[in-house]
């Protein structure tokens, strides 16, 4: 049982090491002025983002005022029919 433990064991640590190796060659490696391009365009990413959320939110937000406006509508239909 004690020979079984310890070559799982063995086993296990190696095939942990070759994952490990693996996602080591996956790193890439970033160049100076690839990082300094990343750094200055954070601002006018972060601003598309934003513009494009606000978009989303607007469309979002003008639908969702439509549906309650029929939503009042129809209450206000039903109410009115049981008052005639």
């Amino acid at each position: 049982m004690k020979k079984l433990l310890l070559v799982m064991f063995f086993v296990l640590v190696f095939s942990f090491q070759k994952y490990a190796e693996s996602l080591a060659e996956e790193v890439k490696t970033y160049t100076f002025t690839e990082v300094k391009t990343a750094v200055f365009n954070i601002p006018s990413n972060v601003e598309n983002f934003l513009t494009s959320e606000v978009e989303k939110t607007k469309a979002y937000q003008k639908e969702s005022w439509a549906d309650g406006k029929l939503q009042l509508q129809n209450t206000w239909f039903k109410l009115t029919s049981w008052i005639k």
